[in-house]
């Protein structure tokens, strides 16, 4: 199971009841961040969630309206006793962010590992969650993430009881591990049934349409992307300041066959994005117009 909740979906400036740009994604005892907006610590707090047990964070680029928040976030999380490290991805230059914001939040007590990602794709683990940064194209470098979670393959006991392999054993055999008992090797495949289907989420904001995105997207259980404009006269304006309508990011969605849109990133000067839900369901029935707190539990097919 991973959880996902939308902290915060707003663009360029808070409104009243919206929060800037944040996602946290949570699973196996774990808890990311994607962006960190003004007011995501707030944030956390109204939708229950705690800032102390954050280990990653990743920004998809460094305008302020995905990284005001961080100094703020990092001295709450100083000052709830965290001793374990924390890592945080971004793009080239983020070694330079981080001193400016140590620089402002001071006196963190745990230390802050960071990883710059200069490649056009890279991918990494953190325990059984594959992530993969991609490159979009925005008006300064800007990756989407796409996150695996995968799912173990069936142990089969029948199998298992005629390899005449002591009981202890099997557990190493369900974990993918070999196994050599008296002589002889035995493998994973011998007692576990086919791959069966994980769960992937891709998020995506602060770009135009590149194929990158549907390739990461394709066959996606959730995928949550820009919305920064729903009036089809803003569209000369999306391509200007690269970024995309809901139009566009519902054409990437019908297109890579996902099961559901989430949109985020709305522009201040759309305070109801839910007004151009009619037209964005002609290109991709099941858009959702999301807000602040939307959340869900993505979990394995039966």
């Amino acid at each position: 199971m991973l959880e996902v909740c939308l902290l915060g979906t707003g663009g360029t400036v808070p409104l009243p009841n919206r929060w800037l740009t944040s996602c946290l994604l949570r699973w196996k005892g774990h808890s990311l961040l994607v962006d960190c907006g003004e007011g995501t610590q707030i944030a956390l707090h109204q939708h229950g969630y705690s800032c102390r047990h954050i280990d990653t964070i990743l920004l998809t680029h460094f305008h302020a309206d995905h990284t005001a928040g961080l100094p703020g976030l990092l001295l709450t999380m100083a000052k709830s006793e965290r001793t374990e490290p924390v890592t945080i991805y971004g793009p080239k230059g983020l070694e330079e962010i981080l001193r400016g914001i140590m620089t402002v939040a001071r006196y963190v007590p745990f230390e802050i590992r960071f990883r710059e990602i200069r490649e056009r794709e890279y991918t990494f683990q953190i325990d059984d969650l594959k992530v993969c940064a991609f490159a979009v194209r925005h008006s300064v470098p800007c990756f989407g993430y796409a996150f695996d979670l995968a799912r173990g393959r069936k142990f089969d006991v029948t199998k298992a009881e005629k390899l005449n392999l002591p009981k202890k054993y099997w557990g190493l055999l369900q974990k993918e591990q070999t196994v050599e008992y008296e002589g002889k090797t035995y493998t994973p495949d011998m007692v576990l049934g086919e791959e069966r289907k994980g769960i992937r989420l891709v998020y995506t904001t602060d770009t135009r349409p590149v194929s990158y995105i549907r390739e990461h997207a394709v066959k996606a259980d959730l995928l949550i992307a820009e919305g920064m404009y729903g009036d089809p006269e803003k569209q000369e304006k999306a391509e200007y300041n690269k970024h995309m309508t809901m139009q566009e990011s519902a054409a990437i969605a019908a297109s890579a066959g996902v099961k559901e849109l989430w949109f985020t990133h709305y522009s201040p000067s759309m305070p109801n994005p839910g007004i151009y839900l009619d037209d964005v369901k002609m290109i991709f029935p099941n858009a959702a117009a999301a807000s602040d707190g939307q959340k869900k539990e993505l979990s394995f097919e039966d």
